[in-house]
Parts: C-alpha cells; structure tokens; sequence
C-alpha cells in the first residue's frame, strides 16, 4: 500500500484538506481526493469534496455534527474513511503524515515535525500572528486526538523568505527592541511562491538558480514577490500579513498614525480576544474590517471588477487602488532584478482568474516591456499549470501559474520523509 500524506489548510473558518499517496523514495505524490468545510463561523457549514468522478459542491451540514475547527476534522475524517471510493484511506492509522499551513514560523526556515516543544514554540509565535496560527494549531491537537499514529508537520508560510537580505527585512527602529521582540518583515504565501518557482522554472526550462521573476499571488490576501536567482528577495508582506497589498478585509500598507485617528480605541483589546489570543482593536479593523469589503461591501473581486466596468464608483475606486498597489511592487520589483527579469506570473484566485484585472496591470508596466496577448488572457488554458499570456512583442514572458499550498506540502513532505517521520 502507498503511504497516505494529508495537506491541511485550516482558516479561521474553513478546513480543507488533500489527500495525497506517494511511494517511498518518491517526491511526487498523487492527489486522490480534497474536501472542505467551509463556513464555521457563519453557520450551517458546508461541504465540498471532490474525488475522482465523485464531486460535492456547498452541501449543507448540521450545526450538531459540525460547530467548530475540532469538529469539522472529525467530520472530514470520518467521510474520508467511509468513502468506498478511497480504498487508500480505510482508518485513520492509515495516515502517516498530516501536513499544517501554519503561517507563522518566526525563523523557522524548514518544514519540521510538531512534538510537545515544537507545539510551545509555535504558540509563543502567535503572538506574532494571533489572527493566523490560532486555527492551524487547534487543527494540530484535532489529528493528534484523532491520528495518533501520524507524524503531525508544520509548513511555515514564511520560510521561503528567509533568504532577504538584512536591508529588505529590517525596520529603522531601534534594534535593540527590534531583535528581543523578533519584529522584522519575515512575509508570507511562501508555499504558494516555492511552487511557482519550481513550476515556472520547468515551464521555461531554467534551471531553479537562474530564475528571475516577478510573482503576484493575488487572492482574498494578495502579496508580491521578488524572486532572483530562484530565492526570494524581497515581498510585499512584512511582521505579519497585513502589511503590503489591501486584500478582502485587509487595509494592506497605511501610515502607522492613521489607526489612532481612525479610533480612539486602537490599543485596547477587541471582542475578537481570546485566552491565548490577544487581539487589539486596531489589528481587527485593519485585518477584517477593511480592505475591498470596507470600499465596496462585498469580498468578491469577480463581482467588483465587473461593476466596475458598469460605472460602479465604488466598485471602481476598489479595483483602481488595487492595481496601483500592485503595479508598485511590480516596478520596484523590476528595478530590483536591474530590468532581467524571465517573467511577470499572476497566481492565487484573482490572479489566475482576473483577466481584467491583469489587463489593467499590464497596461501600466508597458513601459517596461510587458504586453497582453489579449485572446490568450482572456482565455487562457486551464488545463496547464502554467500558461503564457504574452504578446508575441512583449520583452518579458507573462505567465499564470495556478498554485497548489496543498501540493507543495506534500511534495516537500515526501522529499523529506526519511527525517520527518516520528522515530518508531
């Protein structure tokens, strides 16, 4: 029997997880199923799955089976091991590793298996990131309950970046504070970005080492990333994943002051804390009370690019401030990598689907050699993992990768089984 790797991805209000099988000595795991729910915090929560010709699309489940994190694990489990059409996947003993996106490492630089002093680490980095780790650790305890016998791994989303030079991370405050309270930009999506490398490099037929590109990972939370000579340089997030680009809820860069004008209330805890969560009234208004939501009043950036083309004001005030935050990092990027850049690559959700949203990108950097194949971008083959958009005059290649968190644990996971897996 092929060994069984779970990806794990668990949001404040979904959890969604990809089997993978590999064979032992192989780093290239096969999916053979994903399921999702979705909706935890504003109930009934749905299910989705798909595998192989079986697909369930937003079922809807009791509040009495599903209510929490905890219980929508349990829920995935259970239909995992039930499903006749996984004969991989009969017990959960069957699992021999569980992969965590956890999105803050601190300096972790490298996957690592989670024992009871990795877990204390991981919860004195939430700190760091009390709106993001939270989940994946709750997830952490749900598979060790439930899976006794799987090596739990954490992924960190940060690790990619350990490469940037000390000028790109370090803020001008005092050091002293800096260094004992870890306060520096570590930035974010990392999974997503390793994957693009690896895939575009193979598209292009460069080697990893020689790669030079700009790389928008653009979704419901949106960053660049400067990446030379395969490694990352420079991103658009920093201490935590609300600094760069405005994304759903998220406000992206602002000036510091502006949250003490906004209210009087910005340092005193918010509703949202928790024990062990500490939150503040300024963290919870920037990360889930602004962004395109607060412009427009709605999370859907299909729905947004389309009223805008309508003459929607808001909706186009939205859409033309993302695109200038974006062609920002685009250019500075550009600068960075002294103009020899392989190619400009759209990923995440709105990347991989926003074609207007790439047009009006493209349009903006045309002066540094970029130009839309407009039949390409407007359809483009979802069939491929990467796809070339470019004119054919364009100076730079312009690609969309559509990225996989889920499978890059995986891979990662099986590269590294021999050292991941708990000593028998």
């Amino acid at each position: 029997m092929p060994n069984i790797i779970l990806s794990i991805n668990a949001g404040s209000s979904s959890v969604k997880v990809s089997v993978f099988s590999y064979d032992s000595g192989s780093s290239d795991p096969k999916e053979l199923a994903v399921i999702q729910v979705a909706g935890l915090t504003a109930p009934p929560a749905t299910l989705k799955y798909d595998r192989g010709d079986q697909h369930i699309k937003n079922q809807e489940l009791s509040e009495s089976d599903v209510s929490s994190q905890e219980t929508a694990y349990e829920y995935i489990l259970k239909h995992l091991t039930s499903d006749e059409g996984l004969p991989e996947l009969k017990h959960s003993d069957d699992i021999e590793f569980a992969c965590h996106r956890v999105v803050h490492g601190g300096d972790y630089n490298k996957p690592v298996r989670i024992d009871r002093d990795t877990f204390h680490r991981l919860e004195e980095l939430s700190d760091l990131a009390p709106l993001h780790n939270a989940g994946a650790l709750t997830i952490v305890k749900a598979v060790h309950e439930k899976c006794p016998k799987a090596s739990n791994i954490a992924f960190f989303d940060n690790a990619f970046h350990q490469t940037l030079p000390e000028a790109a991370r370090t803020y001008a405050i005092d050091q002293k504070v800096a260094k004992r309270n870890k306060l520096r930009k570590y930035g974010f999506h990392g999974l997503s970005y390793a994957f693009i490398t690896r895939a575009v490099a193979s598209h292009l037929q460069k080697p990893t080492k020689n790669l030079n590109i700009v790389a928008l990972h653009l979704g419901s939370g949106a960053s660049a990333c400067c990446i030379k000579g395969g490694e990352s340089i420079d991103t658009s997030m920093g201490l935590t994943p609300l600094a760069g680009l405005p994304g759903a809820t998220r406000s992206g860069s602002i000036d510091p002051s502006l949250i003490f004008h906004f209210t009087h209330d910005a340092g005193k805890p918010s509703r949202s804390s928790a024990k062990g969560m500490h939150i503040t009234e300024a963290e919870e208004i920037l990360n889930k009370k602004s962004g395109w939501q607060a412009l427009t009043g709605t999370t859907d950036f299909g729905a947004i690019s389309s009223k805008a083309e309508q003459g929607d004001a808001a909706c186009k005030l939205a859409f033309d401030i993302f695109v200038d935050r974006v062609i920002d990092f685009v250019a500075a990027y550009y600068v960075k990598l002294g103009g020899k850049v392989d190619a400009l690559v759209f990923a995440g959700g709105i990347g991989e689907k926003g074609a207007q949203l790439r047009q009006a990108i493209v349009e903006k950097v045309f002066c540094l050699g970029f130009a839309l194949d407009d039949v390409a971008n407007a359809r483009p083959d979802g069939q491929k993992v990467v796809v070339d958009v470019g004119a054919q005059e364009s100076k730079h290649r312009i690609l969309i990768c559509q990225t996989d968190e889920q499978a890059e644990m995986a891979r990662q996971c099986a590269q590294e089984a021999d050292s991941l897996r708990r000593p028998s």
